[in-house]
Parts: C-alpha cells; structure tokens; sequence
C-alpha cells in the first residue's frame, strides 16, 4: 500500500502533468489554428451623405497582414481567395504590410514585394491603401512601390473621387500616426469639405488618432474612419481587456464605434506581432455594405 506521502507526489506529478499538458494545448492552438481561423465580419454603414448610386456599395477591408515574420503565403492566399468569395467593389488595406522584425530590413522589404504579389491576386480592381508604422519604419517606399506596381495606390496624406454614375464619394489616407506624419490637411483639404451628398471616407491606421482629427476642423467633414494597428488585442482573456495594446490603439481597440456624427471601426488584423499567437481575437476580413440614410 502506498504512503500518503507517496500519493501527495503523485497526486502533485499529476497535476503538474495536466496542467503542462493544458498549457501546451493552449499553445498548439492559439499558434496554429485560432491565428488561421479567418472571421468575416458584415456590417451595413449608413452614410446620410451617400449618393445613390453607392447605395449597396460593397467595401472589403483587410489590416495588418505583418508578411512574413509570421504571417505564411499560404495563409495570406486564402485570404485573398476568401475576400474574392465575397465579390467586393472596392477594397481598402489600412496598413503594416510587413513587420519592424528580428529578420531585418532587408528581409521585410523583400516580404513587402511578396505581400504586394500575393494581394495582386484579389479579384477587385478598386484596391486602395495606406502605410502603417512598420511599414514606415521599414521602408515606406519599398512598400509603397511594390503594392503600386501590384495594383494597389497608396494614399500618404492624399485623396481621390471614388465615381458612380454621376455620384462621388471621397477617399482620404492619413500617413502613420505613430511613425510618420500626417497631414490632415492635405489628406482632407477645404475642396471635398461638406460638399452635398459626397462624403468622405477617411483610411488611418492607428486609431486613436481620430480623437485628435475630431478636434481639428477637419475632422467634422468626415464621415466613416477605417482603422486597424490593435490587432483587437491579439490575445483575449475572458473577462479582462486585451494585456497589450499598441501606443494609439488604447482607447478604440476593436470593431465599430459612434463618436458623435462620425463612424470608425477598428479592424482585428489579418496577421500578428510579438508572438505568432491568437486567443479569442480571430483574424478579421470585413465587409461593409454602404446605404444611405
């Protein structure tokens, strides 16, 4: 017959075992398949400005991809292929393509040009962008040169007329918050401000920046904010707000918010930082219907 002190060990060898064995299970998974697992989010935008001619207008946006540090091709491939599923009319890529890594500038730079190529796949030709802080603290122009040579124009602190039968609506990108400069002047300037019926869509990363836009004139004219940069935490415990967040990423952390007349929505990310870990936070594909009213 076994001692009591010999079954305290076991008991405790046991436990040990188990919770290891958790451990590693939770790891597997948050590692493998909750980072994999891609979450398509639908929400309908009501704009009381829309022209009616972009009345179901279907606006596909994808985030903080991070390629190649740990964000696979074949992962980013089905991304791609799941977005084409939805048959977008335009879709909006709200920065960090690449990753401020271990691997260096050089190795982001070339995954820069293998993201872009991958993304050259999307089915949609009205394919829109802005640069996030490790694109900017890597090389903004690399980057930017390799989506533009792969279909997709980059807006820094910029703006163009999306078109539909006589009606327009305005797209605007702010350059990084965090590592660059934006200019909300020159990405929203007195010539689209408050027109009738052609309102502003404005694409900016880090999005806490908007506290700082509503505040500035500028801010006023615009209607609906897409954002990305938190991840939406990347790692979500039950009950507790996200355990890291990004510096201008604190306050909107994820999914849609009313801030008086103005929209945002703050996109999870396709990729991840740190850790090629997710936890209750899946990545995110979103696709906004536009409807007037």
């Amino acid at each position: 017959m076994a001692s009591s002190s010999s079954r305290q060990l076991i008991s405790r060898r046991n436990f040990l075992i188990a919770g290891l064995t958790g451990a590693g299970g939770l790891a597997l998974y948050s590692s493998e398949f909750a980072r994999h697992w891609i979450d398509v989010t639908e929400l309908d935008i009501h704009l009381k400005s829309l022209p009616g001619a972009f009345e179901g207008l279907r606006v596909a946006q994808l985030s903080d991809i991070h390629f190649g540090e740990f964000t696979e091709r074949f992962f980013l491939r089905r991304v791609v292929e799941k977005v084409n599923q939805l048959r977008p009319d335009v879709v909006l890529l709200t920065g960090d393509f690449i990753t401020q890594g271990l691997r260096g500038v050089a190795y982001a730079t070339n995954a820069g040009w293998e993201c872009a190529a991958v993304l050259n796949g999307l089915a949609c030709r009205e394919r829109y962008a802005i640069l996030g802080n490790h694109d900017v603290l890597v090389n903004p122009t690399g980057v930017t040169e390799a989506l533009s040579q792969n279909g997709v124009r980059v807006l820094r602190n910029a703006y163009l007329p999306l078109e539909r039968d006589g009606g327009r609506v305005w797209l605007s990108g702010l350059d990084d918050a965090l590592e660059g400069s934006p200019d909300p002047e020159a990405a929203i300037p007195e010539l689209i401000r408050n027109r009738p019926n052609e309102p502003v869509i404005l694409m900016c990363h880090a999005p806490d920046y908007v506290r700082r836009l509503l505040a500035h004139p500028v801010g006023q004219a615009v209607n609906f904010v897409l954002s990305g940069h938190t991840h939406g935490g990347q790692v979500r415990l039950p009950f507790v707000r996200p355990l890291a967040l990004p510096p201008l990423g604190r306050r909107y952390v994820e999914g849609r918010y009313q801030l008086g007349e103005l929209q945002l929505y703050v996109n999870r990310g396709i990729g991840t930082v740190n850790l090629p870990i997710r936890l209750n936070c899946p990545p995110e594909i979103t696709l906004f219907t536009l409807r007037r009213g």
